[in-house]
Protein backbone atom coordinates (compact mmCIF):
# COMPACT_ATOMS: atom_id res chain seq x y z
CA UNK A 1 0.00 0.00 0.00
CA UNK A 2 1.38 3.40 -0.91
CA UNK A 3 2.04 6.15 1.59
CA UNK A 4 -0.76 8.24 0.12
CA UNK A 5 -3.30 5.42 0.47
CA UNK A 6 -2.25 4.84 4.06
CA UNK A 7 -2.54 8.57 4.78
CA UNK A 8 -6.00 8.64 3.19
CA UNK A 9 -7.22 5.61 5.18
CA UNK A 10 -6.09 7.29 8.40
CA UNK A 11 -7.88 10.48 7.41
CA UNK A 12 -11.08 8.54 6.70
CA UNK A 13 -10.91 6.93 10.16
CA UNK A 14 -10.52 10.38 11.75
CA UNK A 15 -13.42 11.78 9.71
CA UNK A 16 -15.60 8.81 10.65
CA UNK A 17 -14.87 9.28 14.34
CA UNK A 18 -15.57 12.99 14.22
CA UNK A 19 -18.79 12.45 12.26
CA UNK A 20 -19.96 9.86 14.77
CA UNK A 21 -19.17 12.19 17.65
CA UNK A 22 -20.99 15.04 15.94
CA UNK A 23 -24.07 12.87 15.43
CA UNK A 24 -24.04 11.90 19.11
CA UNK A 25 -23.79 15.60 19.97
CA UNK A 26 -26.97 16.22 17.98
CA UNK A 27 -25.63 18.12 14.99
CA UNK A 28 -27.67 18.16 11.82
CA UNK A 29 -26.78 15.60 9.16
CA UNK A 30 -26.30 18.43 6.67
CA UNK A 31 -23.53 20.02 8.76
CA UNK A 32 -21.89 16.67 9.43
CA UNK A 33 -21.71 16.06 5.67
CA UNK A 34 -20.28 19.53 5.03
CA UNK A 35 -17.62 19.01 7.70
CA UNK A 36 -16.72 15.57 6.33
CA UNK A 37 -16.31 16.90 2.78
CA UNK A 38 -14.13 19.80 3.97
CA UNK A 39 -11.96 17.49 6.09
CA UNK A 40 -11.63 15.04 3.20
CA UNK A 41 -10.45 17.83 0.92
CA UNK A 42 -7.93 19.01 3.49
CA UNK A 43 -6.76 15.42 3.93
CA UNK A 44 -6.23 14.92 0.20
CA UNK A 45 -4.28 18.15 -0.16
CA UNK A 46 -2.14 17.35 2.88
CA UNK A 47 -1.57 13.77 1.72
CA UNK A 48 -0.48 14.82 -1.74
CA UNK A 49 1.88 17.47 -0.38
CA UNK A 50 3.48 15.06 2.13
CA UNK A 51 3.83 12.03 -0.15
CA UNK A 52 4.70 13.75 -3.43
CA UNK A 53 8.06 12.81 -4.85
CA UNK A 54 10.37 15.72 -5.52
CA UNK A 55 11.53 16.41 -9.06
CA UNK A 56 15.12 15.33 -9.68
CA UNK A 57 17.61 18.19 -9.93
CA UNK A 58 18.37 19.29 -13.47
Amino acid sequence: MSSFALYLVGMLVIIGGLAYGASLAGLSTQWIAVGAVVLLGIGIVAGVSKTRRRDPPA
